[in-house]
């Protein structure tokens, strides 16, 4: 079925008002874009952020009356000032295909690949990890998880303990499992996160060596790799507890890290790790370094 769709310009205080609104007038579905390249974060759970400049797309099918659409929005208040929009009549297409070719296997490092579930292993000897997108917890597209990936495949060992503090959809840790890690274990705040981890691990055949918690029952122990993937400001905040996991000696990695961010996060963990050259790639960072022994 054809389908037309409509473009709002708004800000972040106006944008679930106009996604209300838009539904109220027979919208089938209503998405959000960043309308200017600006970085958004991982939300808390509950939480929602838009971005300061948004456009909602309201999705209505073609025979819709559009007319009435329009007159209604150039009556709404929340307008006033005048409102900038598009109207266009997308091509009739089969679009959970679209969305599934837009992924593909992607390699990180020398071993590593990452592979949706409906494509064809590249290289069926190299270390396949299957993950399809799902709730936006990392399946490695964006560079925070990649520069991770990347230092995955060159710092797993054969019989490791790895932390992965902030699982998400339990890529890294997965991917830990499957280059050689012995016993992972998951830490998340968020409930679906610590259900798409399951279901990964159930996937890719490494239920019985991976463990995952909420945060607040999280263990006490200490392994010889950890990874934390978040945020910059929980990655300060949360040094002490993050630094606790990582034995004497031991490797750490943290990403989720803007480069702007890297020297105050670095501050944070200084005094009991010694760094290496921070990594980049695009506007992000990831910080590698081994605890001190003593």
């Amino acid at each position: 079925m054809p389908w037309i769709q409509l473009r709002i310009n708004t800000t972040e205080k106006k944008a679930e008002q106009v996604s209300d609104m838009l539904m109220s007038w027979g919208a089938q579905a209503v998405s959000f874009i960043d309308a200017h390249d600006t970085p958004i974060y991982e939300p808390l759970p509950g939480e929602v952020i838009y971005w300061t400049n948004t456009i909602v797309v309201g999705l209505f099918d073609a025979e819709h009356p559009m007319d009435n659409v329009l007159s209604e929005l150039h009556k709404v208040a929340l307008f006033k000032d005048g409102v900038t929009y598009k109207l266009e009549q997308l091509e009739d297409k089969d679009w959970v295909r679209e969305w599934m070719d837009s992924f593909h296997p992607i390699k990180f490092g020398q071993r590593l690949w990452v592979c949706p579930s409906w494509c064809d292993i590249p290289d069926p000897t190299a270390v396949n990890v299957m993950l399809d997108p799902g709730l936006a917890f990392g399946t490695g597209t964006h560079p925070t998880t990649a520069l991770c990936m990347q230092w995955l495949d060159q710092h797993i060992t054969l019989g490791q303990t790895v932390v992965d503090f902030g699982c998400g959809s339990g890529i890294l840790g997965i991917a830990a499992l499957k280059l050689g890690a012995k016993r992972v274990i998951g830490i998340d705040i968020d409930p679906q996160a610590i259900e798409a981890s399951t279901a990964n691990a159930a996937r890719n055949e490494v239920s019985g060596q991976i463990e995952l918690y909420l945060a607040k029952d999280q263990p006490n122990l200490q392994a010889d790799v950890v990874v934390a993937n978040i945020l910059a400001g929980p990655l300060a905040e949360l040094s002490q507890v993050i630094s606790s996991y990582v034995k004497p000696g031991g490797l750490l990695a943290l990403s989720g890290i803007l480069q702007s961010q890297a020297q105050h996060v670095i501050a944070a963990y200084q005094h009991q790790f010694s760094f290496d050259p921070v990594a980049e790639q695009d506007e992000w960072v990831r910080l590698s370094a081994r605890k001190n022994r003593s």
